[in-house]
């Protein structure tokens, strides 16, 4: 699944209520803990499933061996950076202001410097759910846990996309070709 480029709008995700924002922080906690094991296998996933996504990454657009990507500090540290974004949402559930931050500041780094087609964000997305439900099956097994976190994704892949719309990613996806 690759996109056109295009920004996806379309109506508003659902809305987090106080149980699912319960949920997420408490099935996060033991995530958070192997956050660097996390972040390599939710990483390893991505890039072996959607090889495309690659061609974001110089450090490692060659890369095709997952024992090769277990092993590369660029990844380690990116996986880190991307668990450490989503422990920021998740700690800040509740204050819309700073969660408005962390998607402008979040959107507009993809967007604008990196350039990164946001369907992206809605596989990213599906693969961080499907390596927490293999890798933390006690946490995550629960449906409700599941419908929970997809709420919560789908709230970052809609925010994502407002935010390209915002910064004109339809003019900078065209001035790019």
């Amino acid at each position: 699944m690759e996109g056109d480029g295009g920004v996806e709008l379309t109506q508003s995700p659902e809305t987090l209520t106080e149980d699912d924002v319960c949920v997420i922080q408490d099935t996060w906690r033991p995530v958070y803990e192997n956050r660097e094991n996390a972040g390599v296998a939710v990483l390893i996933r991505f890039f072996s499933n959607f090889p495309s996504a690659k061609q974001y990454f110089d450090q490692f657009r060659d890369m095709q061996d997952p024992e090769e990507m277990k092993q590369s500090i660029q990844l380690k540290k990116h996986g880190l950076r991307v668990l450490t974004a989503l422990n920021t949402l998740v700690e800040n559930l509740r204050d819309g202001d700073k969660l408005n931050t962390i998607f402008q500041q979040m959107g507009k780094s993809h967007a604008l410097r990196h350039k990164v087609d946001p369907v992206y964000f809605k596989i990213l997305a599906g693969v961080i759910l499907e390596v927490l439900v293999e890798a933390f099956p006690q946490c995550f097994s629960p449906a409700s846990v599941q419908s929970a976190w997809s709420k919560l994704l789908g709230v970052l892949y809609w925010q994502m996309n407002k935010v390209y719309a915002e910064v004109g990613w339809e003019s900078i996806k065209n001035s790019a070709k």
